[in-house]
């Protein structure tokens, strides 16, 4: 049992699988400015099968280079053989008819968007994943969700086009942190991900430099949603988080050992931690986008 869950939970990625969720969710909330928690969990459910579905594909079509960075992930994939398939059919369904349901032409056109770019970024000849393009495409990851929600409510002022393009960004550099974790199996497969162009230990101070970028970014988004104090203070706590670990693990680098080998396992070590801030911040966006239309919040 244990092993079927957590192997699911890797097949599909889960906890990116959340942090779509939780973009869906404040994305809803803020758009329409009030209180609709059950809107807000359908598109979030809509962007979390939507992830699902698309990462599921990209799993299976890695599978052989997932031996070497996530060889648990690439056990439960060969496992599932033919229902790998089954499963990825299953949740691009599932969330394909739930724009349907809406029945808003344009909230189908990009949920289906979301589907294309996804089958381009994973499946072969395309394989946009293994180049240079693959934070371009990953853009798309935070900005169709949110695209979505517009189209359904046909707003497309200002402030929306504005946080489409901050959290495209946001989950456009998040994935340099991705190429980081598969720097050895990119490598032996001739990918051309910017870690691999530039060189790792460049590539992973670039990747640190893009990742504090993102700070003003996300101060924009809660000043234009005009978010609470809370919101603030626990990007702060991140912020302050990750500075400490990142300042910790680079000189006990520095002092005990600076090979080649070692600095990958320190990216692979960056990489889980910024996927899980990366869940931590969107949830702090949604709660914050919940809390806002709520009377007892005066903060």
């Amino acid at each position: 049992m244990i092993f079927h869950l957590k192997g699911l939970s890797k097949f599909i990625s889960v906890e990116r699988g959340i942090m779509l969720f939780m973009i869906s969710m404040g994305a809803t909330l803020l758009i329409q400015e009030k209180f609709a928690l059950l809107q807000a969990v359908y598109f979030g459910l809509i962007g979390f099968y939507g992830w699902s579905g698309v990462d599921s594909i990209n799993n299976i079509c890695d599978v052989d280079l997932d031996v070497k960075s996530d060889p648990d992930r690439a056990e439960y994939t060969k496992y599932l053989g033919r229902r790998g398939f089954y499963i990825v059919f299953f949740f691009i369904g599932l969330t394909t008819s739930l724009g349907l349901i809406t029945k808003i032409p344009l909230v189908t056109f990009f949920i289906v968007l979301g589907i294309l770019v996804g089958i381009l970024y994973s499946v072969p000849p395309f394989r946009l994943r293994q180049t240079i393009y693959k934070p371009v495409v990953n853009f798309s990851v935070g900005a169709i969700p949110i695209l979505s929600v517009a189209a359904f409510y046909n707003t497309f002022s200002l402030d929306v086009i504005a946080l489409v393009v901050l959290i495209g960004v946001t989950t456009s550099v998040n994935s340099l942190w991705e190429d980081l974790a598969d720097y050895v199996s990119d490598f032996k497969s001739h990918a051309r991900t910017i870690p691999i162009l530039l060189g790792f230990k460049r590539g992973f101070y670039l990747t640190i430099l893009l990742g504090y970028f993102l700070v003003p970014l996300m101060i924009v988004v809660g000043v234009l949603f005009q978010l609470s104090v809370l919101y603030y203070a626990v990007l702060s706590i991140l912020v302050s988080y990750i500075t400490l670990r990142l300042v910790q693990k680079l000189v006990i680098q520095k002092t005990f050992n600076d090979s080649p080998t070692s600095m990958i396992a320190l990216g692979e070590t960056f990489a889980k931690d910024f996927a899980m801030m990366a869940i931590i911040h969107t949830t702090n966006l949604m709660v914050n986008s919940y809390l806002k239309y709520q009377p007892f919040f005066l903060f």
